[in-house]
């Protein structure tokens, strides 16, 4: 028979917001417990990290490891496993996992981010955070004094390439297109204006080239660059965009920002459907800022705000003073 788990707030996700809310949740005495497949999120597979406050230079997975760490000093139960459904059961909500198990939740947390667009490329997993990212933001300082590339045309591909420009020696933007169509002007601006950024428009990547014990050492392109279409790089930054997962959340009537399709949340991270909340990339809670610590920070608030709910309406099935037992409810 599936196991069946009961929990205060069920934490759907193991990245910084999902491991954030856990720890808030333990501390504010409810009952959490995190579900996810993908440990760490984007943030353990980023590479090097050099602008989260208190570690000035730490591998993101070795982050995430420390968050993990903390959030299991309080017990909090993980289980690695995807959350596959999510129905709303009147007076809770049920979700079935890739597991076959199932969880009973007074509330409901989605911490699950967005998944990355991909070059599906060879090697493009096995390297990644080995030369491959999908950060510019998160990982350009690491670049100083070497040359990389960035893989997109979009807003977020160009605003890379120039913050990478402040640090790399040589950059290229390589982008299958004829010429940009959504970034703003001023970012074009600012991008023809670094003298050493380099953009190759009607350019794909044809292949990554490297080894195992290297990672990443260059490219091969689908057509010839300066007379070669092999390009010798330290690393490429690959922004072709990334998809907010939330057919889940929508199945259950979360509403969506229309112009960014992610979860669209208060200040208090609560979504139009009362006991579910967002928390992270997931969200529009941070604008386009996506980071380690703006997830984080969701997580903390996404507790609080799931705290109030079921302590509220009396959902808690491990607070006492609630006077409500989602277990009993649950077996009914």
């Amino acid at each position: 028979m599936p196991e069946t788990h009961t929990t205060d707030v069920l934490i759907a996700g193991q990245g910084a917001a999902a491991f954030a809310a856990a720890l808030y949740t333990a501390r504010y005495q409810i009952h959490g417990m995190v579900v996810g497949d993908r440990f760490g999120g984007e943030t353990a597979i980023g590479g090097g990290i050099e602008n989260y406050p208190g570690y000035p230079d730490i591998d993101g997975f070795d982050l995430m490891l420390k968050f993990r760490e903390q959030v299991d000093k309080y017990d909090v139960p993980v289980i690695d496993a995807a959350v596959t459904a999510v129905e709303n059961a009147g007076n809770h909500f049920m979700a079935t996992l890739s597991d076959g198990s199932a969880v009973h939740a007074g509330a409901v947390i989605f911490a699950i981010g967005r998944e990355r667009r991909k070059l599906n490329l060879a090697n493009e997993e096995a390297w990644t955070g080995r030369g491959v990212s999908y950060c510019s933001t998160c990982d350009a300082p690491l670049y100083r004094g070497k040359t990389a590339a960035v893989i997109g045309g979009g807003s977020a591909a160009v605003e890379g390439a120039i913050l990478l420009g402040k640090y790399a020696d040589q950059v290229y933007l390589i982008y299958r297109g004829g010429g940009f169509t959504r970034p703003e002007p001023v970012m074009v601006d600012l991008l023809n204006k670094s003298k050493n950024v380099h953009v190759l428009f009607e350019t794909e990547v044809a292949e990554l080239l490297g080894d195992d014990t290297a990672g990443l050492t260059g490219i091969r392109l689908n057509r010839p660059y300066e007379g070669k279409d092999e390009m010798t790089l330290d690393g490429i930054f690959i922004e072709i965009g990334a998809d907010p997962r939330v057919a889940i959340p929508q199945s259950l009537g979360v509403k969506l920002n229309p112009e960014t399709n992610e979860i669209h949340v208060d200040r208090n991270m609560n979504t139009n459907v009362p006991g579910i909340f967002g928390a992270g990339d997931i969200t529009d809670g941070s604008g386009t800022l996506k980071q380690t610590i703006t997830a984080a920070a969701q997580g903390v608030v996404s507790a609080l705000a799931a705290y109030q709910f079921i302590s509220e309406q009396g959902r808690a099935c491990c607070v006492h003073e609630a006077g409500y037992d989602l277990r009993a409810s649950a077996a009914d």
